[in-house]
């Protein structure tokens, strides 16, 4: 087949396949970053923040699944192949964050809403993707690589929860990632009214098996393959970018699995849309508006490579891997949200 095919077509095919999950859900199920914040801040309701909870759950255990059948190499995603950079986490977290309230989405979101009609969120998708490719390989990179230097880490000493426990154990990593993606599922289930909503529970495993699907698809090119292809799952911010080069330069530019995501996420979000009968164009009347979303993608292309990924880069595909990175880089995304979202209703007036 990859004869035929090709790595690179291969691997935009899993990208692609993947992504059609997570767009559906994000049409069907109302899987969203901001949404969750906002229902849970403002609407005292915390199922879609339950639905990441189940995600998160289902993602963390499938992967260590596949950790323990051989088929994914935890060293092989960046998340555990480079040093963890706190500082990097938590600045870049938290201006992702802001910049996803004030945009009014995240870049994933973005995608959901743009395969529903939404021409808003369509700026949102090229500032994002160009943003986030100035930080990473333009203007400002050699700024990023002085500040936030790329080191790569000891294979036996991998920048993880799990990979932590197996060294003070001595049990296989596999083990500690199944014994805490199962403690994830079960905490998050606890609440009968969770266990009663079908949306929550299916659409959050949906998500999961998105993750783990992506690692279980490219890390099999990446061994039977002839080129170098890097083992990846989801993300939204370099591949915006990613997508969009290859858009203009496809004589040039070669398929990855993040061009095939994005083109995923499109497809699945307007099925989804249209399901739902609810795909309408819509457009931005008020510059003030698209002045606040331009500044938003912005800031959310650079705060996503300097915390080496997006709410769901980090707080997805990270996390399915327990590397120390996602949890603390996706409390500073909630924190940042949660600031820029008190600034849009209330200003920065003195909490009473």
């Amino acid at each position: 087949m990859l004869d035929t095919m090709g790595d690179a077509t291969a691997v935009a095919l899993v990208g692609l396949l993947s992504g059609l999950m997570l767009g559906l859900a994000a049409r069907l199920g109302r899987f969203c970053t901001l949404g969750a914040i906002e229902d849970y801040f403002y609407s005292s309701s915390d199922l879609r923040l339950r639905m990441w909870g189940i995600a998160i759950g289902t993602a963390v255990t499938g992967s260590f699944v596949l950790i323990a059948l051989g088929w994914l190499d935890p060293a092989a995603p960046i998340y555990l192949a480079t040093a963890w950079s706190p500082v990097a986490s938590v600045l870049g977290g938290l201006v992702f964050g802001y910049g996803m309230a004030i945009s009014g989405n995240c870049g994933f979101g973005a995608l959901a809403r743009l395969g529903g009609g939404d021409l808003r969120s369509f700026v949102i998708v090229l500032v994002t993707g160009i943003s986030a490719y100035v930080v990473l390989s333009g203007p400002l990179a050699a700024l990023r690589i002085t500040v936030f230097p790329v080191v790569e880490t000891d294979p036996q000493a991998l920048p993880g929860l799990a990979h932590a426990l197996a060294r003070l154990t001595g049990l296989p990593v596999a083990l500690p990632g199944l014994a805490i993606g199962l403690a994830i599922l079960a905490f998050v289930a606890a609440p009968a009214r969770v266990r009663r909503s079908r949306e929550t529970l299916i659409w959050g495993a949906v998500v999961g098996l998105a993750i783990v699907s992506a690692w279980a698809g490219t890390s099999w090119v990446a061994r039977h393959g002839w080129d170098d292809i890097a083992v990846s799952s989801h993300t939204f911010s370099k591949p915006l970018g990613d997508t969009l080069l290859y858009a203009m330069l496809s004589s040039g530019v070669a398929l990855n699995f993040g061009t095939g995501s994005v083109l995923g996420v499109l497809a699945g979000a307007f099925l989804g849309s249209m399901i739902k009968g609810q795909f309408r164009w819509e457009a931005c009347d008020d510059p003030r508006e698209l002045r606040r979303q331009i500044g938003g993608a912005a800031l959310m292309g650079l705060g996503a490579v300097v915390a080496t990924g997006c709410s769901v880069g980090q707080g997805l595909s990270a996390m399915s891997l327990l590397a120390w990175s996602a949890p603390v880089t996706l409390a500073a995304i909630l924190a940042g949200g949660y600031i820029g979202l008190r600034q849009l209703m209330l200003g920065f007036a003195p909490a009473e």
